[in-house]
């Protein structure tokens, strides 16, 4: 079954976020913004985190979690611990579904459609973990680019 393997690969990348938060040289930096930018790092960070808490975690597996999407963009100036936390928590919903999932969950349709079509779960989950990859590269961007002074 694929789950070990999601486990792990979202562990991975779980483990990657809280470095990039963490690698910030300040709390403030994080909720930068720059022209041209669209999102702060610490709001890619909250979205990342509810993300993983919706679907897996509420989705999936009934953990009660209520995710506040428009939230994760506009909510600034959260404390780093905080986050580290949010991340925490995307963790544990990653780690309790996956080890709870079954294999004919995983072939049978994910239960909420997804940009207004049924997909597989398995297939899902394989994108979720892509989506979180593909903004980790975009943290690591933004925290590279505003930690840069003017000349």
């Amino acid at each position: 079954m694929i789950t070990p393997v999601l486990i792990q690969l979202f562990e991975e990348g779980l483990n990657k976020l809280t470095e990039e938060m963490n690698a910030y040289p300040d709390d403030a930096s994080m909720w930068l913004v720059k022209e041209g930018i669209n999102n702060s790092g610490g709001n890619l960070c909250l979205h990342l985190t509810g993300n993983l808490q919706h679907f897996l975690g509420s989705v999936l597996n009934d953990s009660g979690y209520v995710r506040n999407r428009e939230a994760e963009f506009k909510v600034k100036n959260i404390v780093k611990g905080k986050l580290l936390n949010e991340i925490e928590e995307a963790r544990k919903a990653v780690k309790d579904t996956l080890e709870q999932v079954s294999k004919r969950q995983l072939d049978n349709n994910y239960p909420l459609p997804i940009n207004g079509e049924m997909v597989n779960t398995e297939y899902f989950l394989v994108y979720l973990l892509s989506h979180l990859n593909y903004h980790i590269g975009q943290i690591n961007y933004h925290r590279r680019l505003v930690g840069q002074q003017p000349a």
